[in-house]
C-alpha cells in the first residue's frame, strides 16, 4: 500500500495548562481569561481552542474547572511563549490528522476483492470506514440488526423476559457499547488515532463537547444516532453491510493466507466470501466465533477476567460525597461519579468499572438460561440511582482448566447460576449491601429501588458467585465507604452477575496487527484481547487498518 504523501508539520501552538476556571464561566469565555491571565492581547491571537476541561473537586469549598487552553498567534508563538505571564505555557505541536485517503493503494495495486469487517462495534465501524475512505469500500458483517431495531428487541426483552440471542445489548449495530454510558475516556494515550475518535463522533451528531471534556460521555440515546451517522458515512463511500450474518469460518490457501469467510445468514443458509483480508472485530461475547476460530486453528490464549455484581445508590448520595452539599446541585457539575480500587491483604484486587451516573443496571444476556447485567446511562444522567460494577479480579489459574477458552465456561458456570438464583425468567438476584455484609438473604429492600428489568428477586447473591469472590466484596465495600462516604449504604443494591467487563480470551497478533496464526486476519478492538472501552477499542481497528495500509505485507502476500 502506499507510504502516504509528505505533507509539512502543522505549526506548534501555544498551550496554557492549568487554568483555574470558575464553574459558572461559558465556555466562550474562557479565552478571554486565558489571555487575561497570560498577558496577551486579544489581537495577539488568531484562534483558540480549548483542549480539556476537568473538575477540581478537592476541596469541597471552592470546586472550580481545570482547563489547557491552546493559542494560534501565526509565527510569534517562541516569543509570546517566552514573555507569557502564566507559569505553564508551554509550546506544543498537535499530532498530524490521520489521513486514510493518502494511504490508498495506487490504480491497480488494490486487493482483488474487498477487504471484510466482522463485527460493528467501535473497532469494526472504525476499521470500515478508514477502509472506505482509502479507497477500498469493505464488506461488514454483523450477526446482528441494525440499531434502531435492535433497540426495540432489547426493551422488548425488558418487558418480557423473552430472550432473543441475534438482537441483545451484546450482538447488533453499535457493539455492547450502544448500551452503555457511552463513555469515551480511556487510558491509552492521547494522539491522533484518538482524535480521529473524538472528531468523527462529533461528525456524526456526538456532543461537541466531547472533544474537551476530561471524561466524554455520548449517553447511549446519542450514540444510537452517532452508529447510523457513522453507518451513512461507510455507505456513502462504497461499504456494504450485511445485517444477520454470522462468521462461521475462514477459508485459507496452503500456505496459511487468509483466502475467504465463511458466514450464515438468519435463514441460516451458508455463504462464501472471497476475502484476502479480514478485520476480525467480534466484540467479547461472541463465544461460539470464539470456539470456531479455536477449532480452525487461530492461535489464542486466556485472559485475565473479573467477576462481581452491580451496585446501586442514590445518584445524589453520590453528588454529596463527591461534591459536598454545597455543589451537590450545581448545574455545571452534573452527576458525581466515582472510580475506586483496593488491594486486599490476601492478593485479589477488587475495583468499580463502567461507573454510570443517573444510569440504569441493565440485563445484558445473551445466552439462554445465563444472565448477566451491565450498567447504561442517557445523556443527560437523569435517572435516580447512580450504578457500577463492583468487580473482583480473577486470573486463568482460576478457571481450572489451561484451555485457551476456560474463562468462557468459567463466565458460564456464574451466569447460569445467577439465572437460577433469579428463579428465570431473567429476573436478577440481588442483595441490600447491609445484608450482604452480614451474610445473610435478604427479605425485602429498602429506600434504594433497583432498577434492573425485567425485575429483581430479593436473594443471597453469593450463590451467584465464587466465594473467594464474594469474601473479596465483603472486604472491599467497607474499605471503598473510608474513601467514598456513603458506599456501604445499608439500602444499596447489588445485582449479580456481573462478567462480561472484558473478554475472555486473547487472539494472538503480530506487530504488524495480523494473527500469528493466519495472514491476512487481523484481530483487533476489545474482543480480540487488545482494548477496553469506546474510544480504545475504536483506536485499535483504526491501527491495523493504519498498518494493513503501511505495512506493505498485504501487497507482498497478494503477489506471492
Amino acid at each position: 500500500m502506499a507510504a502516504g504523501r509528505a505533507k509539512p508539520q502543522r505549526p506548534p501552538m501555544i498551550r496554557l495548562s492549568n487554568l483555574s476556571i470558575p464553574l459558572d464561566t461559558r465556555i466562550e469565555e474562557i479565552p478571554g481569561i486565558a489571555l487575561r491571565r497570560a498577558g496577551f492581547r486579544a489581537g495577539d491571537i488568531q484562534k483558540w481552542r480549548l483542549a480539556r476541561r476537568s473538575i477540581d473537586a478537592r476541596d469541597k469549598s471552592r470546586i472550580h474547572f481545570v482547563c489547557t487552553v491552546d493559542l494560534d498567534a501565526g509565527s510569534g508563538e517562541p516569543a509570546m511563549v517566552r514573555r507569557s505571564a502564566w507559569p505553564q505555557t508551554s509550546l506544543e505541536r498537535a499530532p498530524e490528522p490521520l489521513d486514510f485517503a493518502a494511504l490508498a493503494p495506487a490504480s491497480g495495486k488494490g486487493p482483488a476483492c474487498p477487504p471484510v469487517v466482522i463485527g460493528t462495534g467501535p473497532a469494526g465501524l472504525f476499521a470500515a470506514l478508514a477502509l472506505a475512505q482509502a479507497g477500498l469500500p469493505p464488506i461488514i458483517l454483523e450477526r446482528g440488526r441494525m440499531v434502531r431495531e435492535r433497540a426495540r428487541d432489547v426493551e422488548k426483552f425488558f418487558e418480557s423476559g423473552v430472550l432473543d440471542p441475534a438482537s441483545n445489548i451484546q450482538f447488533g449495530e453499535g457493539g455492547a457499547g450502544t448500551f452503555s454510558d457511552g463513555k469515551l475516556n480511556t487510558g491509552i494515550r492521547r494522539d491522533a488515532f484518538t482524535d480521529f475518535v473524538l472528531k468523527t463522533f462529533a461528525g456524526c451528531g456526538a456532543p461537541e463537547q466531547i472533544l474537551w471534556d476530561a471524561k466524554p460521555h455520548i449517553g447511549t440515546d446519542r450514540l444510537r444516532t452517532v452508529v447510523e451517522g457513522l453507518r451513512r458515512t461507510i455507505i456513502s463511500l462504497g461499504g456494504t453491510f450485511l445485517f444477520g450474518h454470522k462468521m462461521t469460518g475462514l477459508s485459507a490457501d496452503g500456505r496459511g493466507h487468509l483466502t475467504g469467510i465463511r458466514a450464515a445468514d438468519d435463514s441460516g443458509a451458508d455463504i462464501q466470501i472471497p476475502a484476502e483480508a479480514a478485520f476480525l472485530c467480534i466484540g467479547h461475547s461472541a463465544r461460539d466465533t470464539f470456539e470456531a476460530l479455536f477449532q480452525a486453528g487461530i492461535r489464542m490464549s486466556p485472559k485475565p477476567l473479573s467477576i462481581g455484581v452491580r451496585i446501586e445508590h442514590p445518584q445524589r448520595l453520590i453528588n454529596e460525597a463527591q461534591f459536598g452539599r454545597k455543589f451537590a446541585r450545581h448545574p455545571a457539575l452534573g452527576p458525581a461519579d466515582y472510580k475506586l480500587a483496593v488491594h486486599l491483604p490476601g492478593g485479589r484486587g477488587v475495583y468499580t468499572f463502567c461507573m454510570c451516573p443517573g444510569g440504569q443496571v441493565v440485563a445484558a444476556a445473551s445466552e439462554e438460561g445465563a444472565l448477566v447485567t451491565n450498567g447504561m446511562s442517557r445523556f443527560a444522567r437523569d435517572e435516580e440511582n447512580a450504578n457500577a460494577a463492583l468487580l473482583v479480579g480473577i486470573t486463568p489459574a482460576d478457571f481450572g482448566s489451561s484451555s485457551p477458552l476456560a474463562g468462557i465456561e468459567f463466565q458460564r458456570r456464574y451466569e447460569r447460576a445467577a439465572f437460577l438464583a433469579g428463579g428465570g425468567g431473567y429476573r436478577a438476584p440481588a442483595s441490600r449491601a447491609a445484608d450482604f455484609l452480614r451474610g445473610k438473604p435478604t427479605q425485602r429492600f429498602g429506600d434504594v429501588r433497583a432498577s434492573y428489568r425485567p425485575g429483581v428477586v430479593p436473594s443471597d447473591i453469593a450463590s451467584a458467585l465464587p466465594p473467594f469472590a464474594a469474601d473479596a466484596l465483603r472486604q472491599a465495600i467497607p474499605a471503598f465507604d473510608k474513601k467514598l462516604r456513603g458506599f456501604a449504604h445499608p439500602d444499596a443494591v447489588l445485582t449479580a452477575a456481573e462478567t462480561r467487563s472484558s473478554s475472555p480470551v486473547r487472539i494472538e497478533r503480530g506487530e504488524d496487527f495480523q494473527s500469528v496464526s493466519l495472514r491476512g486476519l487481523y484481530p483487533c478492538g476489545e474482543g480480540a484481547g487488545y482494548a477496553g472501552g469506546i474510544t480504545s477499542s475504536a483506536a485499535d481497528g483504526l491501527k491495523a487498518v493504519h498498518a494493513m495500509l503501511t505495512g506493505g505485507s498485504f501487497l507482498r502476500q497478494s503477489a506471492g
